[in-house]
């Protein structure tokens, strides 16, 4: 079985590629690889060590060599072109008068196709536009619509932790993430605190909401009464990372308590979620039972 490495290419786009004719190769090595239509040149990300099932999957393609010198200055003539290509193809969309946002421009490494990535709320009739694009180029040409997310993946950028965006390092497809995922990890619901540069809730919220979860679920509620060896005492806060809660004791001191040290007996279910929760169960049980009457 041939070696499987993961291929990078413009805009953070990722494929897996068969290493079928046993080229000696490097990580960071750029290389020329099989595509739908000719040949496309991208870098090598890394090794897939593990088997992959690709049966309800388009099996991938060959690397076919490695890039040579000549092979980099071709691609940086396409990257040149690109930019040059952004105000006839702008120009192009306003005449059609589309309601569509150019995000980017990728050549094909062969010149065979050239792709036009975009956003649109709405679907667009760009067949038109296609033509208009194929006549000036003189060249297969693909519009491709993205969304939000991978408008930021292309762009690339960094996070408000200060680091390169998830989305541009590893995240290859996109997790539905919700604002329970926030709220499982206490976070404060302000859309301008968890929200990414795309616009939509950060994909960091969905990876570490499992570590929170796993975590949270030996420890009491804040708020809710605990007996610790100091006297009891109400849960104050919870330290995640460093697997500790900090109580607070009737008489003002705080003591902190490790989660292996944490036992069910010495919790006392009174806590303000828990009187909510049992009102609202009482509440809904005597509707119910008026309009059983």
């Amino acid at each position: 079985m041939p070696e499987l490495f993961m291929v990078e290419f413009k805009g953070g786009r990722k494929e897996y590629y068969y290493n079928t004719y046993h080229h000696t190769f490097k990580i960071s090595d750029y290389v020329i690889v099989q595509s739908d239509r000719g040949e496309d040149m991208g870098r090598l990300d890394r090794k897939v060590l593990k088997e992959l099932d690709f049966s309800d999957l388009e099996k991938p393609r060959s690397i076919l060599r490695s890039a040579n010198d000549e092979d980099r200055k071709k691609l940086e003539q396409n990257r040149a072109d690109e930019d040059i290509f952004w105000p006839k193809a702008l120009d192009f969309i306003d005449m059609h008068k589309l309601d569509m946002k150019l995000v980017d421009i990728e050549y094909q490494y062969d010149r065979n196709k050239l792709t036009f990535y975009f956003t649109a709320e709405h679907r667009v009739d760009f067949r038109a536009l296609v033509r208009e694009l194929a006549a000036e180029y003189k060249t297969r040409i693909e519009l491709r619509q993205i969304g939000v997310r991978d408008e930021a993946k292309r762009i690339g950028g960094y996070g408000v932790c200060g680091l390169q965006q998830c989305c541009s390092c590893y995240i290859k497809n996109f997790e539905p993430i919700s604002t329970n995922d926030a709220r499982v990890q206490g976070l404060s619901l302000n859309p301008a605190k968890i929200s990414g540069n795309c616009g939509r809730l950060l994909c960091c919220l969905r990876f570490e909401c499992e570590h929170y979860s796993k975590t949270r679920s030996k420890y009491p509620e804040i708020g809710e009464k605990y007996e610790t060896p100091q006297g009891e005492g109400i849960v104050d806060k919870i330290n995640v990372f460093e697997d500790y809660m900090v109580v607070k004791l009737n008489g003002g001191e705080d003591a902190k308590i490790f989660g292996r040290d944490i036992k069910k007996k010495q919790r006392k279910q009174t806590s303000f979620f828990q009187k909510w929760r049992e009102a609202l169960v009482g509440d809904k049980s005597e509707k119910q039972e008026k309009k059983v009457e």
